[in-house]
């Protein structure tokens, strides 16, 4: 079921994303060759402490997973697309880092990603990331009362395919709100004009997942968490929490 939230409660959810966003940025100003994942985790989790908040990752364990998760941040280098568990593992000079983030401050959860590079990073990987993040835009665009999911999805997949990238099978965002996973699902791909009518006061985490050597498999990893592409290609990935108005998209995880 799909909860439609007042302007009240987007407001709320804008202070859970900005806790989000002041994460990020600290975890990525953090980055540097030497820096270990676990490390990173620990900068998040002084934020998270720092601003009231707590993370609705910690502890999450869905059907799928052997174990809970351990840490407040999803840490995700090179060949790894998504779920990256932050480990022992010291960044290296050129690795792409995709990381998650999610706050849940007063009730409400705030979710967004960022994707960069350590170090000289290779201009393959940097073209990567901005069409990551072209398609998220493009998707953010289309999240418009009267629109459908499916403009969302087709958005940021012609984005991807254009560029001649992969795109995860099966996975995209999802509703959010006080939970960290709800009603609608919003695929990284599908047809204009189709699924579920957008409607103001819906909030979504919108999510494009790339995998550069342009297939859409996945395989997953021995920690029984990470996705990892199938041919050892790079993956990116970025992501918004976005709320639907009555004026047009409203990024609630922006800084």
């Amino acid at each position: 079921m799909v909860e439609l939230k007042t302007e009240h409660e987007i407001d709320e959810m804008r202070a859970a994303g900005r806790v989000v966003a002041r994460a990020l940025a600290a975890v990525r100003d953090a980055a540097g060759v030497g820096t270990s994942l676990l490390d990173l985790d620990r900068v998040a989790r002084d934020v998270l402490r720092a601003e009231g908040a707590d993370s609705p990752f910690l502890g999450y364990r869905p059907s799928f997973a052997p174990v809970p998760f351990p840490g407040v941040i999803c840490t995700s280098v090179n060949d790894a697309i998504v779920h990256g568990v932050p480990d022992g593992y010291r960044l290296r000079d050129g690795d792409l880092v995709s990381v998650d983030c999610g706050a849940r401050l007063g009730g409400w959860v705030g979710d967004a990603a960022v994707s960069f590079t350590v170090g000289r990073g290779r201009a393959a990987d940097r073209r990567l990331i901005a069409t990551a993040e072209a398609a998220l835009a493009a998707g953010i665009e289309r999240a418009r009362p009267g629109n459908r999911i499916g403009d969302i999805a087709h958005a940021i997949g012609t984005v991807c395919r254009d560029a001649g990238y992969g795109v995860p099978d099966g996975f995209g965002g999802h509703g959010v709100g006080r939970a960290m996973h709800e009603d609608p699902g919003v695929p990284n791909e599908g047809r204009a004009g189709r699924g579920m009518r957008l409607r103001a006061g819906m909030v979504l985490a919108i999510e494009p997942m790339l995998i550069a050597g342009g297939g859409d498999d996945y395989v997953t990893g021995g920690d029984g968490w990470t996705l990892r592409t199938t041919d050892g290609s790079r993956a990116a990935h970025a992501e918004h929490t976005v709320a639907i108005t009555p004026s047009g998209p409203r990024i609630l995880t922006a800084a």
